[in-house]
């Protein structure tokens, strides 16, 4: 019988911004693009915006509108993760185990961990209060024998709330709760699933298991196991995230294509940045493409892992030129990386080239951590 953890940063982003200015707390603040362009979308917003009916994802023109008073921040990025860091260093001390499933989302396997800490709820309030006391950032937990019972369970009782999950009671814990709070079922789904009269995690958890098999394929197996209390119970603690990315949303659509392939140099640097903050390398990258008519595309393509800015521009370039092919403005532009290994320095008796070019990269990623990515440059960026 396994006992996970999921903690979760309530409003994260706005929290942050609550720690740099107190003069923020209490009042609707909304993280994201410059309403003044009525071009974006939220990233974040505090629980006095929500009451407006904002929500992240949201278009900032909507949200402006719902909400013209909010104080709208474009963020502190950098701070973001330094201070996810600082909550996975608390968390740390703790946990036999971590997988860290986002910036502020971590799950925590503290099976046969009653034995040291007593009461696993008392001590989910001891972890809550020390996030808050050394951090100022209020937190839910989730406490489930599995992952996707635990992450529901973090999101019941927010903002700063505890949720624990007996074992067995995940399915009458479920039943009365709307089939959109179960994690990766999406507005498409959602809408077939109430045009066949499914409304609840209770009514799919009632259903036959080879109808939602026959409906909806693998992810109606899936949604109707999950609907049934079940979920991986074990952490992927090797590499805590599948992606990383950078986008840029143009103020006005642009059709200079010097100006595209700028915008994607930068947006490669800041994700090789990170790659190396984090000590890993990637393995595939991905173009994002969305043009003024909201057609997207997205092409990837499979490398030999790196970390290197030339390398992955290079690719990401030639998916670029290969694939713009409508003389249409672009309105958005993105680079994800994904399929991490960790690094390993190696030094290599032949490629001394190469080491040095390795060395100098973790050189400008030092400096750029301590004074700001603006704080170096490569030519093209200029």
């Amino acid at each position: 019988m396994r006992t996970i953890f999921h903690l979760d940063l309530d409003a994260f982003f706005v929290s942050v911004e609550r720690v740099i200015n107190p003069a923020l707390n209490g009042k609707p603040v909304i993280i994201g693009a410059n309403p003044e362009y009525g071009r974006g979308v939220v990233a974040a917003c505090s629980y006095e915006a929500r009451e407006y009916g904002l929500h992240s994802a949201m278009p900032i023109k909507q949200a402006f509108r719902l909400c013209p008073n909010g104080i709208y921040l474009h963020g502190h990025h950098k701070e973001y993760s330094r201070f996810s860091k600082a909550v996975k260093h608390i968390l740390e001390k703790y946990a036999p185990a971590i997988e860290q499933a986002s910036i502020d989302e971590f799950y925590m396997d503290f099976t046969g961990c009653a034995h040291i800490y007593g009461s696993l709820f008392i001590f989910a309030q001891k972890l809550q209060n020390e996030i808050w006391q050394q951090l100022s950032l209020p937190c839910s937990i989730g406490i489930a024998r599995n992952k996707t019972i635990a992450k529901i369970a973090s999101d019941f009782m927010k903002p700063r709330g505890i949720t624990y999950v007996l074992p067995e009671m995940e399915k009458a814990f479920l039943a009365p709760m709307p089939a959109e709070s179960m994690p990766g079922i999406g507005k498409e789904t959602i809408k077939s699933l109430h045009d066949k009269g499914f409304y609840t995690l209770g009514d799919i958890a009632a259903t036959a298991e080879d109808y939602f098999a026959a409906a909806y394929g693998k992810h109606g197996l899936e949604m109707w196991r999950k609907s049934n209390g079940e979920g991986s119970q074990y952490l992927n603690t090797y590499g805590d995230q599948k992606s990383m990315s950078h986008e840029k949303t143009f103020g006005q659509d642009v059709l200079e294509i010097e100006k595209m392939e700028t915008t994607l140099f930068t947006l490669t640097a800041k994700v090789c940045q990170q790659l190396r903050e984090n000590n890993w390398q990637a393995g595939k990258v991905s173009l994002k493409l969305r043009y003024s008519d909201f057609v997207t595309l997205t092409r990837d393509k499979s490398i030999k892992p790196t970390d290197d800015d030339k390398i992955v521009y290079d690719t990401i370039l030639d998916l670029f030129r290969k694939n713009y092919t409508r003389r249409v403005a672009v309105r958005l532009l993105g680079v994800k990386a994904s399929k991490f290994n960790i690094y390993c320095e190696q030094e290599q008796l032949f490629d001394e080239e190469g080491n040095i070019r390795k060395r100098m990269l973790r050189a400008i990623t030092d400096i750029r951590d301590r004074f700001g990515f603006e704080s170096i440059k490569f030519a093209r960026q200029q």
